[in-house]
């Protein structure tokens, strides 16, 4: 399911969800997005870890989010976290070249050049330092990827230079490091020496006009020179990923094509066009533009063709839910989720699907899989939103008053991901006096509780 960070996140895990245009600032500017989607984090996440663990970085320490914005840019902020604009993903030509650009910003984490930006800030939270990035506090890099980032002013765009900018010298070292993991993750170079040379066609267009990722990371010759250099003697230069990653490739840029610019993709993409990527961007564009029965045939025709692809089953399941029909949508959420059982966002899609559909049935399953999906992501305060009506849900129908602490602790969680620290203090003293003492609930409630007392006392 695409799902627009601004709107509301109803059950899938698709791209973008639904709305018309992007959403605005009350100031009439621009709003930047956050997009969540299953296959694409899951191919980011399947690039980016071989070079973390060659960074020798946890990967479960990184986390990866996706700005909706047609900048071309990419950084960390606030610690372990990763970003990555719609456009710049649109840019890259192959995974190689995408793997270049991780390598190098792991290489501004592992290298401690993150340290600088903190320097006047040394007790910020992530929110607060994502705040001064987008003109307001956000809660993304503690779970809360649905809050609404504020819209950046001409000031507030020169203080985000500032704070994303490291120097030349942090960017050779970021260079060096970069191409040290991609030798030993086994991934050529020349991806990332093609990127820079696309970016180094910037340096004749005016500073103000250049794309964003060039700004504020600057860009010389020297630089371009040493990374092919160390092409030349790299043993891992012809080194190239997979196939599967060129197809993940070429399908993540048909979709972000097919959800941001449906029109464009109807255009780009023609019913001539019989090749999978293209047949997948209008099935979507074709949704995007209210043409369902010819979106839902494509989807099914991709469905056919891969049958095992959880995410081609995801997408006519997203379709199917917008458009009211929420049993069938639940059963294709169910099959996406049983083949990719380690995605937290297709557990949730299908529990919400389940528990939209008003069958008494089915709400057991919709809450084993909302807690699965937390197992998986435990800061995403949709999934303590939805667990939250599960279980007071579950306790109407049961009379067991022990769900509706349950519920409380639910909403306490999802509070405190997204920052509401009094409603997280308020949800957990009633999850203290109605679950049992001790109990982990509890426990983790009364965690809760003492963390927004401190909070209180900063």
């Amino acid at each position: 399911m695409f799902v627009f960070a601004l709107a509301a996140f109803a059950a899938g895990n698709a791209l973008l969800w639904p709305v018309s245009g992007l959403a605005q600032s009350q100031r009439g500017g621009p709003r930047i997005e956050m997009i969540r989607d299953a296959e694409i984090e899951h191919y980011l996440r399947s690039l980016a870890n071989p070079v973390f663990r060659a960074a020798a970085i946890d990967p479960d320490s990184v986390s990866i989010y996706i700005i909706n914005s047609s900048a071309v840019n990419a950084f960390v902020a606030g610690g372990m976290n990763m970003f990555f604009y719609t456009g710049l993903l649109q840019m890259t030509d192959t995974p190689e070249q995408l793997a270049g650009v991780i390598a190098h910003e792991t290489g501004h984490i592992a290298g401690g050049h993150l340290i600088r930006g903190r320097d006047a800030m040394a007790d910020a939270s992530t929110q607060a330092i994502l705040g001064m990035l987008f003109g307001a506090a956000i809660g993304v890099a503690s779970g809360n990827s649905q809050a609404a980032m504020g819209a950046i002013s001409g000031s507030q765009q020169i203080a985000q230079r500032m704070m994303l900018s490291f120097s030349r010298t942090q960017e050779s070292s970021a260079d060096a490091a970069a191409l040290s993991y991609l030798d030993r993750a086994g991934i050529t170079a020349r991806g990332m020496e093609e990127f820079m040379k696309k970016l180094g066609a910037q340096d004749i267009v005016p500073i103000d006009r250049q794309v964003e990722y060039v700004r504020t990371h600057p860009l010389s010759q020297d630089r371009i020179d040493a990374v092919s250099h160390h092409v030349e003697k790299s043993n891992s230069a012809d080194k190239y990923l997979d196939r599967k990653f060129a197809v993940m490739h070429e399908r993540m840029k048909a979709k972000l094509n097919g959800f941001l610019q449906p029109e464009t993709a109807l255009l780009r993409y023609t019913d001539k066009d019989s090749r999978l990527p293209a047949r997948y961007a209008r099935a979507i564009a074709l949704y995007r533009t209210n043409q369902l029965p010819r979106a839902l045939a494509l989807a099914d025709s991709l469905i056919r063709e891969e049958p095992e692809n959880p995410f081609f089953h995801e997408l006519k399941a997203q379709m199917l839910f917008e458009n009211g029909k929420i049993e069938e949508a639940a059963a294709l959420y169910g099959k996406a989720a049983e083949l990719q059982p380690d995605s937290a966002l297709l557990r949730l899609a299908y529990g919400h699907a389940l528990l939209e559909s008003k069958n008494p049935g089915a709400l057991d399953k919709a809450i084993q899989n909302l807690t699965e999906a937390n197992r998986i992501s435990p800061h995403d305060p949709e999934t303590w939103r939805l667990l939250a009506s599960a279980w007071g849900r579950k306790g109407e129908l049961s009379k067991d008053p022990l769900y509706s602490g349950y519920a409380s602790y639910a909403l306490a969680e999802e509070a405190a991901a997204r920052g509401a620290d009094r409603e997280a203090r308020q949800y957990a003293d009633r999850a203290l006096k109605a679950l049992p003492k001790s109990s982990p609930y509890w426990l983790r409630a009364q965690d809760i509780k003492i963390s927004m007392d401190k909070s209180d006392n900063r």
